[in-house]
């Protein structure tokens, strides 16, 4: 590592779909940018594009050249408190389903589905796809974390975002950013390592980040977007009046005899600030956003397989868009391995798939992971493609896919957890270790 005239270390990160040239010894001579570390945050507290684009350059270097345990040489502590404070902030100000219009005729919106901590893969996606704008809207539908190495990187870089431009970039919650998954998929042991005795400080301070993310968006008053998709309508009657001058409230009982789908101020009203959306109980409607899978089977019904949220049928998605007036639902939450076996379902090759095309319009499904998971332990890899969406004016209900393979070779990095052991498609959940938090 080279430093300056002033002591400070030199970091040089160009991005490229080849890495190799960047895994060498870097010397500011050879290569164009410079960028010194550790990150500081700005005095009065206003990000820019440059803070960004060092942000980005620091991370892409440091996972490539330092180890794991070196990152808050990179983003110390004090830094890390401020940005994850600010975003807070915001998010948690933000509704449960976010409105989103375009600001001008020429405005695009960029639909983004899992990351799960491959960072280089973003960095691509957004060279690809172009940074975030005045003209340039992104929507990500969550799962940041998990399964990946670099799944803090990913979420600050993400935050940091957040914080420049709020309303230009849009943070949803995916089922991984909670508490359970966090524990068994990698995150938590990631962070304690990277911030060693300040680990369970940042951990716990990015399970409350989590609880203020949003569930879903409505774009341009026709598209539907959130991680896992459609919810249940949550019926409440009262109960019987306790007699006593004491007890005189009423305690409301949900009725769970017969399912159907919820309504958009049914979603507005949900808890969401809960470390691990219920399974049971009242609070189930983040539960069915965050878990909830496609079927081609008619209906609605549990979710058996993940043990939370629901499947639902080619006409609930007419129901819902016919309802509501609109015209695509655009979801995330599905890999490759969670789709191979899924009968009747189209595989993840691509990073996206159509999987209900109705009367009033399509239910999309989209991964913006490529070779996922980074962990496997077959020995044949998926090798799937990662894809985002883009929504173009007038209707922004056309949806153009843009698929892209995976950047390689990766750093070479252990995993955080036992990919080994630990099911790859979040199947068979143990509930009883899920916080309860009705």
């Amino acid at each position: 590592m080279s430093a300056d005239d002033n002591g400070n270390n030199i970091i040089i990160s160009p991005i490229s779909r080849d890495s190799d040239a960047s895994t060498d010894n870097p010397s500011p001579s050879s290569l164009p940018g410079v960028v010194p570390v550790p990150l500081t945050w700005p005095p009065d507290g206003q990000l820019s594009l440059d803070w960004i684009q060092h942000l980005i350059s620091a991370f892409d270097w440091g996972s490539k050249n330092l180890p794991p345990s070196s990152f808050p040489s990179v983003f110390p502590v004090p830094v890390f408190d401020a940005l994850v404070l600010t975003a807070s902030k915001i998010l948690h100000k933000e509704p449960n389903c976010l409105r989103i219009e375009a600001p001008d005729t020429d405005s695009t919106v960029v639909v983004v589905g899992d990351l799960h901590g491959q960072l280089h893969d973003l960095l691509f996606l957004f060279q690809d796809a172009g940074f975030p704008s005045e003209n340039r809207i992104f929507v990500f539908n969550g799962d940041y974390v998990d399964r990946g190495a670099w799944g803090l990187e990913t979420f600050l870089l993400l935050l940091a975002w957040k914080v420049f431009m709020p309303h230009r970039v849009y943070l949803l919650r995916g089922n991984h950013e909670s508490k359970y998954c966090t524990s068994t998929y990698g995150f938590e042991k990631e962070v304690l390592v990277k911030y060693g005795d300040k680990g369970k400080h940042v951990y716990r301070k990015c399970l409350g980040c989590f609880e203020g993310l949003p569930l879903a968006s409505i774009i341009a008053e026709r598209v539907y977007t959130a991680h896992g998709g459609l919810f249940r309508s949550i019926t409440v009657t009262p109960s019987k009046r306790t007699k006593g001058k004491k007890n005189r409230r009423i305690n409301l009982v949900p009725e769970t005899n017969a399912l159907c789908l919820g309504s958009l101020e049914e979603l507005s009203k949900a808890r969401r600030s809960v470390l691990d959306p219920p399974w049971e109980g009242q609070n189930l409607i983040p539960g069915d956003v965050l878990w909830s899978d496609p079927s081609m089977k008619p209906g609605l019904s549990p979710n058996k397989e993940r043990g939370i949220g629901l499947l639902w049928g080619p006409d609930c998605t007419e129901e819902f868009l016919k309802k509501f007036k609109l015209k695509l639902i655009i979801r995330s939450h599905e890999g490759p391995d969670a789709r191979e076996k899924r009968p009747g379902l189209a595989g993840m090759d691509e990073g996206y798939t159509v999987d209900h095309d109705v009367e009033s319009g399509k239910l999309i499904t989209v991964f913006s992971a490529p070779d996922y998971p980074q962990f496997q332990a077959t020995e044949e890899r998926y090798k799937n493609k990662g894809a985002y969406v883009v929504l173009k004016p007038p209707d922004f209900d056309s949806p153009e896919f843009h698929s892209f393979e995976a950047i390689t070779p990766r750093p070479k990095v252990n995993p955080y957890y036992d990919f080994e052991e630990v099911i790859d498609s979040d199947e068979d959940l143990d509930l009883a270790s899920m916080v309860p938090d009705l």
